[in-house]
């Protein structure tokens, strides 16, 4: 194990993979930053630069933005009143408070520390934790892949926040979509409707571009808010004291925890993290009275645990290949494009890669930290940035990455498709995650329920007598049905 941490801290430090993580932090916190944006997005606009690196090169940036995008929420949360991704709603509670109170450098700088605390307990989560899941998962067989598809299904459908029944129908939209091209058992041509092009499959690249970046340029087009407008704060003081260090300490570690905690499971995210790292923070601060009124505890709270989810997500993804929130459902379309399959033999058959990952998250904690006492002072410049100049190289950046896949105009039409879906789907409340899931989980899932009912001799009680596969089923209907529950009993005290 030593030894594959030096060979990563190695890779980490090649010139041109800390260069690049280096940018994808900075890409990271200006697109976290810019309400609207997401760090899915982020990744998405990346992927033609992903497609053309080594694939350790292309896993330490997006890392590197995926913890950026997370910690420059808060920038906008503070500044705005606005959080720049739902990660950072719990922050704008005390944020912006401070920021009325001419206090904006400090609390980003707080936000800057706790993000900084729940990162480094999140990495170190991540390290311990993803190999021990990893070696129990290596004993799994068709049948339990099976099951485990269908559970990261459900799981990512009834956490999606909307109508369960929309989820579900997106994810099972997205299954249909990987069934498209040849059948790997018969080699029959399915879906393809006589298109030559179709008989590959559809690529996952131009629809991640579509359902979340094409779509959410239309959505801000359509919008009648065309842009944000604040009074520029005085940003002064952003290094927080030793004395302000040592009061938000405490609520800071709890709400590391507390995000990796809710990073694990698959499906919550930092929303989630966040209010509920507040509410704790809340409970066991002395000055949980004044939440609210513009309390460093109550920014450093939801800032650590929104960031403690970045480790926590990747557990699941790295070791099982299901991907903990939305965003790591994109980078797991990233790593499927750059060679990389999540799962258990990750651990096996690339040691090397895996702790290239680990070291870069424990670098990447001190480099955040840095750049985000820097970005205090230049964060107002960055959220004034005018709509009608942002949209526009979006779409060309999306176009751009569309072609590279094969230098056809046959993807950019197939990414405008499927934005076109995409904003359908916002519209009426279909959420993009559990589609995407569906058209990465979908071959995994066939192939292993084909295996499985090969080897049993289509004897589909297999999925129900192996313990692994059965406890899999059962937590997928469990997730079901509690949601189901949960919403029956809001109905019923609404009405």
């Amino acid at each position: 194990m030593f030894e594959y941490i030096i060979s990563g801290f190695a890779s980490v430090f090649h010139p041109t993979s800390f260069i690049l993580m280096v940018f994808g932090i900075v890409m990271g916190i200006i697109i976290g930053a810019i309400p609207g944006l997401s760090g899915s997005m982020g990744i998405i606009l990346l992927l033609p630069l992903v497609y053309m690196l080594p694939s350790d090169v292309a896993l330490v940036m997006l890392c590197g933005l995926f913890c950026g995008s997370m910690y420059g929420g808060s920038i906008s949360a503070i500044l705005l009143n606005t959080p720049g991704t739902p990660s950072a709603a719990a922050t704008v509670l005390d944020g912006y408070p401070l920021a009325q109170k001419g206090k904006a450098g400090k609390a980003i700088g707080i936000s800057s520390f706790a993000s900084f605390v729940g990162g480094l307990i999140s990495t170190l989560c991540l390290m311990f934790i993803a190999p021990e899941l990893a070696s129990i998962a290596l004993n799994f067989q068709a049948a339990d892949y099976f099951s485990l598809a269908i559970f990261g299904l459900t799981i990512m459908a009834s956490a999606s926040g909307g109508s369960m029944v929309k989820a579900l129908i997106a994810g099972a939209v997205g299954l249909l979509l990987s069934a498209v091209g040849m059948d790997p058992i018969t080699g029959n041509p399915r879906f393809t409707f006589g298109s030559y092009k179709l008989m590959s499959g559809l690529d996952i690249l131009p629809i991640l571009i579509g359902v979340f970046a094409l779509s959410e340029v239309m959505v801000k087009v359509n919008s009648k808010n065309k842009g944000l407008t604040f009074d520029e704060k005085k940003i002064e003081k952003v290094v927080p004291t030793f004395s302000e260090v040592r009061s938000v300490l405490k609520v800071a570690i709890v709400g590391g925890i507390i995000g990796v905690l809710i990073g694990i499971i698959p499906g919550t995210g930092g929303a989630i993290a966040c209010f509920l790292a507040y509410n704790v923070a809340k409970k066991i601060s002395r000055n949980g009275s004044k939440f609210g009124t513009g309390e460093y505890e109550g920014v450093a709270a939801p800032e650590a645990a929104n960031n403690g989810t970045t480790g926590g997500a990747l557990i699941p993804m790295l070791a099982l290949g299901i991907p903990g929130d939305v965003v790591t459902s994109v980078m797991l379309g990233a790593l499927v494009l750059v060679g990389v399959r999540p799962g258990p033999m990750l651990f096996v058959e690339s040691p090397d890669l895996v702790y290239t990952i680990f070291s870069g998250m424990f670098v990447i904690q001190f480099l955040m930290l840095g750049f985000g006492f820097l970005f205090a002072r230049i964060s107002p410049k960055i959220l004034k940035i005018p709509a009608n100049i942002l949209m526009p190289i979006i779409v060309v950046l999306c176009m751009v990455g569309a072609f590279s896949i094969g230098n056809q105009t046959y993807h950019i039409w197939v990414a405008v498709i499927f934005g076109v879906v995409g904003y359908l789907m916002k519209k009426y409340g279909f959420p993009g995650a559990p589609l995407i899931l569906g058209v990465i989980l979908g071959p995994i899932a066939e192939e292993n329920l084909n295996r499985a009912l090969i080897v049993s001799g289509n004897n589909v009680s297999v999925f129900f007598t192996r313990p692994i596969s059965l406890a899999f089923l059962l937590l997928s209907a469990f997730s079901v049905g509690l949601t189901v529950y949960n919403r029956v009993k809001k109905d019923r005290k609404e009405a």
